[in-house]
This record gives structure tokens, sequence and C-alpha cells, in this order.
């Protein structure tokens, strides 16, 4: 075989690693399960926040449209706790984004980022603005 070739094999094999450890990273709950101060709606280089006006029940119907996304599972908290975060993963490769959900009184925060790269090319800010479009915030 040419140093092609094996060029080519390490060079795969090495996707194929980096791949594997995307999917199979463990999400630890104490470092994602967090919440900075979110005053206004931004979108960040890496993530977006998000305040909307939601009522006493906001939490528990945005939980519902959150748990109906595809590839998406809760990762720590409850509604109950009045904060929870969520993992979605991309389809082709799997890289996690987490979002936190916090009801603070008669509002909801919301603060979604990426864990892989600088940018998320907009993903996360999609995604929330469509969850708040399904709950009557956006559209």
């Amino acid at each position: 075989m040419s140093w092609f070739g094996w060029a080519g094999i390490v060079i795969c094999a090495g996707i194929a690693l980096v791949a594997l450890w995307v999917r199979l990273a463990p999400s630890d709950p104490a470092r994602w399960h967090t919440m900075p101060e979110v005053e206004r709606d931004a979108d960040l280089p890496g993530g977006a926040m998000r305040v909307i006006g939601a009522g006493p029940e906001g939490l528990a119907r945005l939980d519902r449209i959150i748990r109906a996304t595809a590839r998406t599972d809760a990762l720590a908290g409850s509604v109950g706790e009045g904060m929870v975060t969520y993992v979605t993963r991309s389809r082709v490769f799997g890289f996690p984004d987490y979002t936190t959900v916090r009801q603070e009184g008669q509002r909801i925060a919301i603060f979604g980022r990426a864990r892989f790269g600088k940018s998320d090319l907009g993903v996360n800010a999609a995604r929330i603005d469509g969850w708040l479009e399904t709950f009557g915030q956006r559209g």
C-alpha cells in the first residue's frame, strides 16, 4: 500500500475517533445544569439567551414542547424544581447542545449553548425560537 493509502486510513480513523468521542462523551450535570443571569434576548457566538413572559405554568408547557423535539432528552432538573437542562444532539454527528430553562416568577429564562466549538452557526437560537413560536411567543 502506498503512503497516501496509509495516510487516508489514519485520517479516516482519526475522524471516526472524534465522531465517537462526540457521541459518547459524558454530560456532567454539575457543569451543564447551570444558568447565568439572563436579562434580555441575546445571540451569542456559541449559543443564545431568551426571556419570555410565560405565566405560572409556562415551564410545564415549554417542557412538553421541548421533550417532543427529536434527539432531545432531559439531562437534569425538573419542572417541579423550576429549572430543567436538556441535551439536543445533531442529526449526523451527534454534537450535543445544552439548553437550560428556568421559571422565574412570571417569566422564563432560556440559555442554549454548544458544547464543542466556538460557534454554533445560529443553531441554538433557531431551535429556541422554534420552541417559542410553538409556545406562542414568536412568529
